[in-house]
């Protein structure tokens, strides 16, 4: 049974809970898009904002190209705005959990793909963001999951040896990607199956989580 001092978190769909469908609503009409139009060109330069290649008013000018259109600098504002309240739906069951490791001595992180306008806007209406030990965000380094190495740099933060930090995130890939650096890792699909695989997997050290 591995003894874990550490849990480094996925951010988006772990701590935070699926996008707010109204959020979604108001980008694509802000930008005037029928809905497969609108997704298709959300995506595309996703990863490059991640990475930062492209900040977030970079990046919401090249969705609006892939559209044929341009931007205000207030309709800039606006869908920064609106694409935080989209990914800032809190995940509480897993929030709850992060406070009670916090609590118990055990060393907490995140691990997170995000632009540099999302990180403002969620540490802005997330501030239980601060109470985590360790942050690495893709943006500031260059490089995203499932590349080896922003796990490195997220091990070397949590200054912990990697087979006792437990990572959690919701893409098997980035999971893989995790253990093959020699962290402990747990795909998050709901709360129901993470409490299972916690319990199954006997992790030692750790109060456990619950399901709400």
């Amino acid at each position: 049974m591995p003894l874990i001092r550490a849990v480094l978190f996925d951010y988006g769909l772990v701590l935070s809970g699926p996008p707010d469908p109204a959020a979604w609503e108001r980008l694509r009409r802000l930008l005037g898009a029928d809905d497969a139009s609108f997704h298709a060109a959300y995506w595309k330069p996703r990863h490059d904002y991640d990475r930062g290649a492209l900040d977030g008013p970079g990046f919401w000018r090249v969705v609006a190209r892939e559209l044929g259109r341009s931007l205000s600098a207030e309709e800039v504002a606006e869908l920064l705005a609106a694409d935080v309240e989209l990914w800032t739906q809190p995940n509480q069951a897993m929030i709850d959990w992060a406070t009670a490791l916090q609590r118990a001595g055990v060393r907490t992180g995140i691990l997170s793909n995000i632009g540099d306008a999302m990180e403002t806007g969620v540490r802005l209406r997330c501030p239980w963001i601060a109470d985590f030990a360790h942050h690495t965000f893709s943006h500031r380094l260059r490089m995203v999951k499932p590349e080896a190495g922003i796990y490195r740099h997220a091990i070397e933060g949590m200054g912990v040896p990697a087979g006792q930090v437990l990572f959690v995130d919701d893409r098997l890939e980035n999971v893989e990607a995790a253990r093959a650096e020699g962290l402990q890792a747990i795909q998050y699909v709901d709360q129901a199956s993470f409490v299972k695989a916690m319990r199954e997997g006997g992790f030692e050290g750790l109060p456990p989580p619950e399901v709400p």
